[in-house]
C-alpha cells in the first residue's frame, strides 16, 4: 500500500482515538479540515512542519503516525518477516520460532 495512504489511515486512527472530528483537529493544528481530510485519505503528501503541527495537536510523538504496521496486509507482513530473518544467526532464528509457535496456537 502506498505510504501517504497508510500514514493518513495511522493519522485518522489517532484522531478518532482522541475523539476529534477532523474539524477540530485542524482547528487544534492550525490548518485547514479539507487539507486534513486529502491527508488521511493519501492524496496530500503534508510537510515535516505539518506533520509536527498535527502530532503535537493529538499529543502523540511524530514517529506515531508513521507507526502503521498493523495496517498491512499479509503479503507486506510476509515480506518484512523474510527481510527479519534474512540476516538472522541460529540462535535468533531458534529463539523466533518459539515465540511464533506460541503466538500461533
Amino acid at each position: 500500500m502506498d505510504k501517504k495512504k497508510l500514514v493518513g489511515r495511522r493519522l485518522g486512527e489517532l484522531r478518532k482515538r482522541r475523539g476529534l472530528s477532523q474539524e477540530e483537529l485542524a482547528e487544534i493544528a492550525d490548518t485547514s479540515a479539507s487539507y486534513l481530510s486529502r491527508m488521511e485519505r493519501g492524496t496530500e503528501n503534508p510537510t515535516l512542519d505539518m506533520l509536527g503541527k498535527i502530532s503535537d495537536a493529538l499529543g502523540v510523538e511524530m514517529w506515531e503516525l508513521f507507526d502503521y504496521g498493523h495496517q498491512t496486509g499479509a503479503k507486506e507482513i510476509k515480506e518484512a518477516i523474510n527481510r527479519l530473518v534474512k540476516d538472522a544467526d541460529e540462535k535468533d532464528l531458534r529463539l523466533a520460532i518459539k515465540v511464533f509457535r506460541s503466538v500461533i496456537r
